[in-house]
């Protein structure tokens, strides 16, 4: 692949040395590792064990709506974490806040392990979850960002899209051990799996975060950010900035996501629920299909990052975005035969596309389509405030609407297509961004 930038670009700026770009890429795959783990034992959670936990004596359907409830919490407190950390990101730099965030989502996923339960303290049971879930939301405002962001401008030019899209790898790592967490906890005995086994899952994370932690103190600014302070042109007010001048490329980051970010979570969270409360599937088969979506994810993320390189952003996602559109339709048929082939495919599928694939791709375009003054926090407040009315609210409203239409899955399969379409449509609208100057003020 010719690693020039594309004509009317400046020349792009040298990049660090082979081992900082070594540093940083392990970095980012371990850190958002953490943050996909945090998030999937915590979904799997809410659709398992959660509603019987912290919000008894209801309905099986208001349980699980209360306990989707809380984890829609979480993704409405990340566009607040990313005002925060975003702006520290464009000023102080990318390690300092990462750093930060680990130890955050780290420490709040380990109190949710310590949690008391309903029928030990009543009412204070569901606050302090919510309490703990908006903590570990604040931590992930800025988690994949910031990790794109460290890696796009460490990089050299032409490998941006293989080496930022692993931070979706490590996503899909995060997917796989929280799913062989729930495979191991769901071998101990009903009364241990809810009484501590449970608690366990969530403990665990401190291994995770103590990896995470080494890696992420070991790291070095990306040269971007470096040339920045050398010049001492770092921003003052970069959520100002963007709001004021970065707005094109900030709303389509933000429709360019929203339909991935549905689809994503809709297929790891949602369809956890659906496949056990309306096909009947065995609950000790949805962690092990989690699993093979997950590795078959990363590997997609790591490969559609490739081919952007290759081919460009704007058609490799654009690809993906379209396949979406028509999908949901054909994987509710699948899964309604209750087959367990049906359903891997299914699974593997959104995991591919929608969970790790594309999202692998956005990760060296989304940071692209910014300027120096206000990168970060262009692309964090873009994804952020999308992925709230997308993957935050999905499984909600999908449990809402299998509820007021007598158990259909036509009203989702409508809804996640109508999502796809609108990012699709943005795609379509977007620039390319293949190996631009990144140390151009402007935006693409």
């Amino acid at each position: 692949m010719d690693s020039r930038a594309p004509a009317g670009t400046a020349a792009p700026s040298q990049p660090a040395d082979p081992r900082s770009v070594r540093r940083a890429a392990w970095a980012g795959l371990i850190g958002t590792a953490l943050e996909q783990y945090d998030f999937v034992i915590y979904g799997t959670a809410s659709a398992l064990v959660f509603s019987e936990l912290f919000f008894p004596g209801v309905s099986p359907a208001a349980g699980l709506l209360a306990s989707f409830s809380t984890y829609a919490v979480g993704f409405a407190a990340r566009p607040l974490g990313g005002l925060f950390f975003s702006r520290l990101g464009d000023r102080l730099g990318r390690k300092w806040v990462l750093v930060t965030t680990l130890l955050l989502m780290g420490g709040s996923t380990l109190a949710i392990g310590l949690l008391p339960t309903f029928d030990q303290v009543g009412l204070l049971a569901p606050v302090l979850l919510l309490l703990c879930r908006c903590l570990q939301g604040l931590g992930a405002g800025a988690e994949q960002a910031g990790g794109a962001t460290l890696l796009t401008e460490t990089a050299a030019p032409g490998r941006r899209g293989r080496l930022a899209a692993l931070v979706m790898t490590g996503a899909a790592l995060g997917t796989a051990v929280g799913a062989v967490a729930w495979v191991l906890a769901q071998l101990l005995p009903e009364d241990q799996l809810m009484s501590w086994g449970w608690r366990l899952v969530f403990a665990s994370s401190l291994l995770v975060t103590i990896a995470a932690l080494i890696l992420r103190r070991r790291l070095a600014e990306s040269p971007v950010f470096q040339e920045i302070q050398q010049q001492e042109a770092e921003p003052r007010r970069p959520v100002a900035e963007v709001f004021r001048s970065g707005r094109r490329p900030l709303l389509l980051v933000f429709l360019m996501n929203v339909g991935a970010s549905a689809q994503s979570y809709t297929y790891q969270v949602f369809m956890a629920s659906y496949l056990v409360s309306s096909v009947g599937v065995d609950a000790e088969l949805v962690p092990k299909v989690l699993l093979i979506g997950a590795l078959c994810g990363g590997v997609a993320a790591a490969g559609f990052g490739a081919l952007s390189d290759r081919f460009g952003r704007k058609p490799v996602y654009a690809t993906i975005m379209g396949v979406l559109v028509l999908l949901p339709g054909p994987s509710f048929i699948a899964l309604s035969t209750g087959s367990t082939t049906a359903i891997i495919v299914v699974i593997v599928l959104g995991f591919i596309l929608a969970c790790h694939g594309g999202v692998g791709v956005q990760m060296s375009y989304f940071p692209e389509l910014f300027g120096t003054r206000y990168r970060y926090a262009g692309v964090t407040l873009g994804r952020e405030f999308s992925s709230v009315l997308g993957g935050g609210v999905a499984p909600l409203l999908c449990t809402a609407l299998v509820a007021a239409f007598a158990g259909s899955w036509i009203p989702v399969a409508i809804y996640m297509s109508v999502v796809a379409l609108i990012s699709f449509i943005a795609t379509l609208r977007s620039p390319e961004t293949l190996n631009r100057d990144l140390t151009d003020a402007s935006d693409a």
